[in-house]
C-alpha cells in the first residue's frame, strides 16, 4: 500500500492534526492509501535523544533521522508542518513541562562544567534551532501561491495599514565588520577533508572543528561579526531611536541561526539596559542570569539573587523601560518587550508584519508608531529597506491588483545554514580563525578578538545545479521571469554567479528571461512589477529563500500560510511543507482559555493536493489523483464560500473548516466520473454530512467557550487534545466508518 507520512509537530498544527489527519486517512484509504504519522515534535526530538533515561513506554525513536534517511530515496512522500525551531527558554519550557510529566530529564545545562553536563547539552543542542528542516530538505524549494489562493485575496483583500510619505519608519543596518563585509569564499576542486581552528596571538593552535568533510565543487565561506562594532553600533541605534521618539525594534532569526543570532540577541539587551549591567552584571552572571536568553528569562530568575538586589535590579529594568527609546512589543498587556525572548521577533515574520501595517509596531501603551528597524547585518537588510522606500513613494500594495513574487530556494543538503550549526562560534582568545585542508594549506582565515562570531557555511554543487534546473523549470512551465537574487559584489555570491552561468547553459532558455541582480536590486525590480500587477520568480539562497517567501506572501496574500511549497526531492521523492507557524502560539493559548482555534489548515489542505498527486505519479494510482482533483476544488470552495477560521469565539474555527472541507471533498467526490467506484463510496457520505451539516455545525459551536485541556502544550495528552479537537460525535461517527 502507497505511503504518506504526515508529520506530528508543534502548537497549533499539531492540534489541527488531531482533528483534520482522521478525515486524511477516512478519504485516502478509499485510493488504496496509507497515512502514518511520525513525530519530529520538539518534545519528542527531545524525548528520542534519551532512550537511557526513560521506561520502554516513554521512550520514541529518532522519527527525524528515519525522515531524513527516508528523504534520501524515491519513494518519499512526507507533508512537513511547521515545527517549533527552539530558542533556549522554548527548549527549557518543554523540557520543565516534560519532567512535569515523569519524564526522567536532565535539566539544560547553562555553562556545562563536566563531561556529563557537556554530552547532555550536546544531546539537547541537537534538537534546537532549525533542526528539523535541514535533516529532510534532501531537495530545493518550490513556493508559490496557488491559483485559488491568489483569485481569492483579490477578490477578499486583507487590509493594509496607510503608509505615510512622511513615515519616520526605517531600516538601521551596519555597513562594516558584520557577517556581509568580512566574507571570504572558496570552491574546493577535489574532496577533501577540513579543519577549523584558531592561531592564538601566542602562537598555539586550538581545533574547533576537524574533519569536516566537503565535496569537489563546494562552495564553503567564512566570515565573521565584530562584537565591539555590533555592540557600537547598537548603542548609536538606542541613542537614534531615542532623539526621534520612534520605536526601537531588533529583527533577527534567533530560531534559524540558533547559535549567531541568540549572541548578537545578548548584546542589544545587554547595550539597551546597559546602566543595569555596569551595576549588576557580575551578580546576573553568578546567578545564572544570560542576556543571551533574554529580559524575560532574567526577569523570571531574579529569585536567585538575595531579595534586596532582586528588587534592585527588577526597579533598574522596570525604570529603564519607562526611558526613551520606547521599545516595540510582542504584548503590551502583559508586558512582553521587543527584547524579552530571542525567538518572539522572528525577522521574516516581524518584518513583513510592520510593512503590511503601514510601517509601525505596537508601543509599550499599546500605541502603534513609527519604528527604527534594526538589521545588525546587513547581507540582507537592503531589502527591507527598498521595501520601506518604494512603500513611503508609492503607498501601501493594493492585494486586488498586484502581481506575485514565487520563489525558488537553494536549500537541499544544508545549503546555506548560516550561523545555525557547529560551526560557529563565540571566539574566546584573540589571534586568527582558519579554515584549513588536509594539506594544511590555509583557504580561509580572519583575524578575530574576544567575543566575535565566526562562522562557517557549506554549499554543495550538486543543490546548486538542481536549483539552477529548477528555477529554469519554472520560468519555463509559467513564462515569468526568474530573478537570481545574488550580488557580484560579496565572496559566497560571485563564485555561485559563476555555477549559474555553467549551469544555465545546460538548459534551453530560448525565450526565456533570466536575470542576475543583487537583492536590493531584486527588490525594486520586482516590486516595479508587483505595482504593474506581473509576476516575477525570485530564484533565491537558503536564507533569502525564508525571507522572501513570508515577505511578499504577507503583503500579497496577508500571510505566509497560505502557500504551496513543494520540495521535489533530488532522489525522487516528494516533501510537501504546509506554511508558517509564526502566530501559532496564540493560536494555542486561544484555544487553552476559549475552546476556539483560528489556525488556518489551507496550507495542510494545499500540500496534501500535492502530495497525492506526487503519489498517483510515483505510484501509477489513478486514483490518488482524483482524490487530489477533488480536494482542490473542495479547498477552493471553503475559501470562495467563507469556511476558514474566523478569528473570534462564536464563529467557525479550525475544526469547521476540516467539517466543510470534508463535505465540500465527498460532494465533489460523488460528482466527478472519472472513478465509478470512488463516486459510489462518497455518494452516501456527501448525503450523509449534507442533511447532518445543520446539526454538526452546532456540536462544533457549542464546544466553543470555556477553557480546554489539552494536557500540555509542547507535550500534549493524545486523548484530551483528540477530544477537545473532535466534539461533533455526528461528525465522527460519518468519518470513523470509512476509516
Amino acid at each position: 500500500m502507497a505511503t504518506i507520512i504526515y508529520t506530528k509537530t508543534d502548537e497549533a498544527p499539531l492540534l489541527a492534526t488531531y482533528s483534520l489527519k482522521p478525515i486524511i486517512e477516512a478519504f485516502t484509504s478509499a485510493a488504496g492509501v496509507q497515512v502514518e504519522t511520525r513525530d519530529i515534535s520538539l518534545a519528542g526530538r527531545i524525548i528520542s535523544q534519551f532512550p537511557d533515561r526513560l521506561t520502554p513506554e516513554q521512550q520514541l525513536p529518532d522519527a527525524l533521522a528515519e525522515l531524513g534517511e527516508l528523504a534520501r530515496t524515491p519513494e518519499a512522500n512526507i507533508i512537513k508542518l511547521p515545527n517549533i525551531s527552539a530558542s533556549v527558554p522554548q527548549l527549557k519550557a518543554a523540557i520543565a513541562e516534560l519532567q512535569s510529566q515523569g519524564y526522567d530529564l536532565p535539566d539544560y545545562p547553562d555553562s556545562p562544567s563536566t563531561d556529563e553536563e557537556r554530552e547532555v547539552r550536546a544531546r539537547y543542542g541537537r534538537v534546537m534551532g532549525s533542526a528539523v528542516n535541514p535533516v529532510l530538505r534532501e531537495g530545493n524549494s518550490d513556493r508559490r501561491a496557488p491559483a485559488a489562493v491568489k483569485g481569492y485575496a483579490r477578490a477578499f483583500p486583507h487590509s493594509m495599514g496607510e503608509w505615510s510619505a512622511d513615515s519616520r519608519t526605517e531600516v538601521a543596518t551596519m555597513s562594516a565588520d558584520d557577517f556581509a563585509s568580512n566574507e571570504k569564499s572558496v570552491v574546493l576542486e577535489s574532496d577533501d577533508t577540513l579543519t577549523i581552528q584558531l592561531v592564538g596571538a601566542d602562537g598555539t593552535t586550538t581545533v574547533l572543528k576537524q574533519s569536516v568533510p566537503v565535496l569537489a565543487g563546494e562552495v564553503v565561506d567564512a566570515t565573521f561579526m565584530d562584537a565591539a562594532a555590533l555592540r557600537t553600533f547598537l548603542a548609536e541605534q538606542v541613542r537614534r531611536a531615542a532623539e526621534a521618539d520612534v520605536l526601537f525594534s531588533l529583527h533577527l532569526k534567533a530560531t534559524m541561526m540558533k547559535v549567531s543570532d541568540p549572541i548578537i540577541f545578548g548584546h542589544a539587551v545587554e547595550v539597551f539596559f546597559a546602566d543595569v549591567f555596569s551595576r549588576y552584571g557580575d551578580q546576573l552572571a553568578a546567578a545564572g542570569l544570560s542576556a543571551d536568553n533574554g529580559l524575560g528569562g532574567i526577569l523570571s530568575g531574579l529569585d536567585a539573587l538575595p531579595a534586596d538586589v532582586r528588587d534592585e535590579v527588577r526597579a533598574a529594568f522596570e525604570a529603564r523601560l519607562a526611558e526613551l527609546p520606547r521599545l516595540s512589543m510582542v504584548n503590551s498587556d502583559k508586558g512582553i518587550t521587543n527584547l524579552h525572548v530571542p525567538s518572539d521577533v522572528i525577522i521574516d515574520a516581524s518584518m513583513p508584519a510592520m510593512i503590511r501595517n503601514g510601517g509601525k509596531l505596537w508601543g509599550p501603551k499599546g500605541e502603534e508608531d513609527d519604528t527604527l528597524a534594526v538589521i545588525p547585518d546587513h547581507s540582507y537588510a537592503g531589502i527591507y529597506a527598498a521595501v520601506i522606500e518604494d512603500c513611503k513613494a508609492n503607498g501601501a500594495f493594493d492585494p486586488t491588483t498586484m502581481g506575485s513574487v514565487p520563489n525558488v530556494g537553494l536549500m537541499a543538503q544544508k545549503a546555506e545554514e548560516y550561523g545555525s550549526h557547529d560551526k560557529t562560534f563565540e571566539i574566546e582568545a584573540e589571534g586568527t580563525v582558519q579554515v584549513v585542508d588536509s594539506s594544511g594549506a590555509v583557504l580561509l582565515e580572519h583575524a578575530v578578538r574576544p567575543g566575535d562570531i565566526w562562522r562557517a557555511c557549506q554549499t554543495k554543487d550538486a543543490p546548486i545545479r538542481d536549483w539552477v534546473r529548477l528555477a529554469v523549470e519554472r520560468a519555463r512551465l509559467s513564462g515569468t521571469p526568474a530573478v537570481f537574487w545574488l550580488d557580484r559584489e560579496r565572496a559566497h555570491d560571485a563564485n555561485l554567479i559563476a555555477k549559474v552561468e555553467q549551469y544555465l547553459g545546460e538548459h534551453d532558455t530560448e525565450g526565456l528571461q533570466i536575470e542576475i541582480m543583487s537583492p536590493v536590486e531584486a527588490t525594486r525590480y520586482s516590486l516595479e512589477r508587483i505595482r504593474r500587477g506581473e509576476d516575477t520568480i525570485s530564484v533565491t539562497g537558503n536564507v533569502l529563500r525564508d525571507y522572501n517567501t513570508d515577505l511578499f506572501p504577507i503583503l500579497e496574500l496577508g500571510t505566509s500560510a497560505k502557500m504551496l511549497s513543494v520540495v521535489p526531492l533530488m532522489n525522487g521523492g516528494g516533501l510537501f511543507e504546509t506554511g508558517a507557524g509564526g502566530s501559532a502560539p496564540k493560536h494555542v493559548q486561544q484555544l487553552q482559555q476559549q475552546n476556539y482555534l483560528r489556525w488556518d489548515s489551507l496550507g495542510e489542505f494545499l500540500a496534501l493536493a500535492e502530495s497525492l498527486r506526487h503519489l498517483s505519479r510515483a505510484d501509477d494510482n489513478p486514483r490518488a489523483a482524483v482524490l487530489a482533483a477533488t480536494l482542490d476544488a473542495a479547498t477552493e470552495r471553503v475559501l470562495t464560500e467563507g469556511r476558514s477560521p474566523a478569528r473570534r469565539l462564536g464563529q467557525i474555527d479550525n475544526r469547521g473548516s476540516h467539517f466543510y472541507l470534508a463535505l465540500y471533498w465527498a460532494q465533489a467526490l460523488a460528482a466527478q466520473s472519472d472513478d465509478a467506484a470512488l463516486a459510489a463510496t462518497f455518494a452516501p457520505v456527501a448525503e450523509q454530512l449534507s442533511a447532518q451539516e445543520q446539526q454538526i455545525t452546532q456540536e462544533l459551536l457549542d464546544a466553543q467557550g470555556s477553557p480546554a485541556d489539552i494536557g500540555g502544550y509542547y507535550h500534549p495528552d493524545d486523548a484530551k487534545a483528540s477530544a477537545v479537537m473532535r466534539p461533533s460525535a455526528t461528525f465522527n461517527q460519518v468519518i470513523d466508518s470509512l476509516r
